[in-house]
């Protein structure tokens, strides 16, 4: 009996690469030349697709995959599926639910202090050989700043629990107040930006939040203020953000997420105040390890009795 066919829109774990290949023929459409032409050519045959929350999967996707009977998506959240496509194709569509707040929220912890300090900027002076020959440029406290949080769900309120500890004072903004929390509410981003000496960034990408952050939010930030953006890359209007920083207007951004991922603006690169990471916000073994047994089970649930007649 032949092995199912598989295909992964994107790299994921690469334990839980070795281990699909083991049970299937699994095809890595991220290494192809030509990954559309290639998903028309070889794909008719294909009967389960992995992709992840960013990359999500079209009708179009659906429409190329005819032999599609589950898509399995490795991380938590379908916003970017297609879900009334596959219903229409009979196509089962899994995700490895987890609580990713807490991993998230260290990351963002991390970057506030990363930009503020200088961390990055120090490592490449260090690295450079430069500290005999002058004295590193300083950096900012961390402690006594004020923190504005967009979008103060469940990881917004784990930064904020990690800035307390900080002895930063936090507020934040939303499209309505949360009850009982402490900090302040503001309804005008705007106006919330100029309050703030770092703005963090941990709303969705809805069509409402796309370019929230744009050149008004960061003219509004000003000269001394820290822009942080671990939600998604298309929140932030790079463009602006790019021209901001060159411009000085703003003292420095700390970025895990972008719009193109994981193409980076090359403007982004040669500016020397902005740190930058590859989408790792939920990257840590316990996560990893986690979702990969969850989609290793579901895929191989689907396929069990062929998998026990081989």
């Amino acid at each position: 009996m032949a092995q199912p066919q598989i295909v992964l829109m994107k790299a994921i774990y690469e334990p839980a690469i070795v281990q699909l290949e083991r049970d299937f023929i699994v095809h890595k459409l991220w290494i192809k030349p030509d990954p559309h032409a290639f998903i028309a050519e070889a794909c008719g045959n294909v009967r389960a697709a992995v992709t992840t929350p960013p990359t999500g999967f079209s009708r179009a996707d659906f429409d190329a995959m005819p032999n599609l009977e589950m898509l399995a998506c490795f991380g938590a959240g379908v916003q970017l599926i297609d879900l009334a496509a596959a219903k229409e194709r009979n196509v089962v569509v899994t995700q490895t639910a987890d609580s990713t707040a807490e991993p998230v929220a260290d990351l963002a912890m991390g970057m506030i202090v990363a930009v503020m300090r200088r961390l990055c900027e120090a490592d490449r002076f260090v690295r450079a050989g430069q500290w005999p020959n002058g004295v590193f440029a300083s950096g900012v406290d961390v402690r006594g700043k004020t923190l504005g949080i967009v979008g103060f769900g469940r990881i917004g309120q784990q930064i904020a629990k990690r800035a307390a500890g900080f002895d930063m004072a936090v507020c934040y903004y939303g499209l309505r107040q949360k009850h009982g929390v402490p900090h302040p509410y503001f309804d005008d981003l705007e106006k919330m930006a100029r309050a703030v000496d770092c703005l963090v960034v941990t709303c969705p990408l809805t069509d409402a939040t796309r370019n929230l952050v744009d050149s008004r939010i960061l003219t509004a930030l000003g000269a001394d203020g820290y822009l942080v953006n671990v939600a998604r890359g298309a929140i932030v209007d790079d463009q602006a953000l790019i021209a901001a920083l060159a411009h000085h207007q703003i003292a420095g951004a700390a970025l895990d997420v972008f719009k193109d991922e994981p193409q980076v603006p090359t403007e982004l690169m040669s500016i020397n105040n902005v740190v930058l990471a590859p989408h790792i916000g939920t990257s840590t073994r316990e996560i990893r390890e986690g979702r990969m047994n969850k989609l290793l089970a579901d895929v191989r649930a689907h396929f069990r009795s062929e998998l026990a007649a081989r």
